[in-house]
């Protein structure tokens, strides 16, 4: 029940109508008994800096943060994490102490690892925003045999690869770079609901039987991406596992207390 005590925690970005967060928060207190509630918030990029000292004003204990403002929001912080810090990009910020957190490096890392090992693997990464940067940041510590990010926009992705010294390229040059891969990322919003009939950045035609596919968007559960490396039997990791563990994550942050994962998958499950 809501009340005066509650504690409202949220996310912020644009779009965020699609979001599965506030349903699986919101499951995982009701299961614990913790008077919080999770809400959804769409912040425009010019309302960023009001919308952080209002949520700080009002009290609010912690957001989330999402397309576009991971890493626009770091200048209204007071701290980092120091994972955060090096990434240079935010997802989880606890209003009480003003300070940025980065968790989805982490969830990315475990869903995969529930599909394939990481040491040794050659990785493309499409992609060079806030979650791209996470990513990337999280199979440099795995020790990944190759990594190759990939963007329309090519200088954003020499930033990026010149930070963590990788290699990079145009997005037009994937096919190219399948041939050898282990793993491919999608980090773009392509795909993601209303526009689920996007052209995917690679089609079946590029891709080998071995190939591990990821995209981090989860809403559709299956995008147009993951429907075309099914065609050839690849495995594929929904973004819903990474929203799932980076939520994990966010969830102890908040509370203090450890996250309810199977309540969480569950809620999740029932909104696809």
């Amino acid at each position: 029940m809501i009340n005066g005590n509650t504690k409202v925690v949220g996310l912020i970005g644009n779009p965020v109508e699609h979001s599965f967060s506030p349903a699986m928060h919101n499951s995982a207190f009701d299961k614990l008994g913790l008077n919080y509630r999770y809400l959804a918030f769409k912040v425009e990029e010019k309302s960023l800096k009001r919308a952080i000292y209002g949520a700080e004003n009002l009290n609010m204990i912690g957001l989330n943060v999402t397309i576009p403002h991971k890493i626009n929001v770091i200048k209204y912080l007071d701290d980092l994490d120091p994972v955060a810090s090096k990434i240079g990009a935010v997802n989880t910020i606890d209003l009480r102490t003003l300070k940025g957190y980065n968790t989805d490096g982490v969830g990315a890392m475990r869903a995969l690892e529930e599909v394939t090992s990481l040491k040794g693997k050659n990785v493309v990464v499409a992609g060079a925003g806030g979650a791209s940067r996470a990513i990337c940041f999280n199979l440099v510590e795995k020790n990944v045999g190759s990594l190759t990010i990939l963007n329309r926009n090519v200088e954003k992705a020499s930033l990026l690869s010149g930070e963590i010294g990788v290699n990079y390229d145009s997005i037009n040059e994937i096919a190219s770079y399948l041939e050898d891969a282990d793993i491919l990322i999608d980090t773009t919003p392509i795909g993601m609901d209303p526009n689920i009939n996007d052209k995917p950045i690679a089609t079946s035609d590029m891709m080998h039987e071995d190939l591990v596919v990821n995209d981090i968007v989860y809403n559709p559960l299956e995008t147009v991406l993951l429907k075309e490396a099914s065609k050839v039997g690849d495995k594929t990791v929904s973004g819903l596992k990474m929203l799932l563990y980076q939520g994990v994550e966010s969830f102890k942050i908040f509370t203090g207390v450890e996250a309810p994962v199977d309540v969480m998958e569950n809620e999740l499950l029932k909104l696809i």
